[in-house]
């Protein structure tokens, strides 16, 4: 099973940006998808962006942030850019089956899970 470690949070005022970071060990995720998930105090985790032969997005995060991987770093990248006070939550990294390419939005196709970075953003 792969290990997924998050970096890059912090705490940024609204309108500013961050960089998350989920360096991966164990297997490479070349052949499997990886994705961004949030969860804020007292709501469900959500879906935040995915990327495989393709990207996928939270529609109110599209034009925002940008996801993208680096195979020979193995490490996967969360640009946000313009950051609202509504994106403040935990942000977690997920790998997905190698190989298996299913329903990109739903958490249930991701078996590998990091522990989460908190993103802040202030009003």
């Amino acid at each position: 099973q792969v290990q997924l470690v998050e970096s890059g949070g912090g705490l940024v005022q609204a309108g500013g940006s961050l960089r998350l970071s989920c360096a991966a060990s164990g297997r490479t995720f070349s052949s499997a998808t990886m994705g961004w998930f949030r969860q804020a105090p007292g709501k469900e985790r959500e879906f935040v962006a995915a990327i495989n032969w393709n990207t996928y997005y939270l529609d109110s995060v599209k034009g925002r942030f940008t996801i993208s991987s680096d195979h020979a770093k193995n490490t996967l990248y969360l640009q946000m850019n313009s950051l609202k006070p509504e994106d403040t939550a935990i942000y977690f990294c997920a790998a997905g089956r190698e190989r298996v390419f299913g329903d990109p939005y739903n958490s249930r196709e991701y078996d590998s899970w990091g522990q989460g970075t908190q993103v802040t953003v202030s009003a």
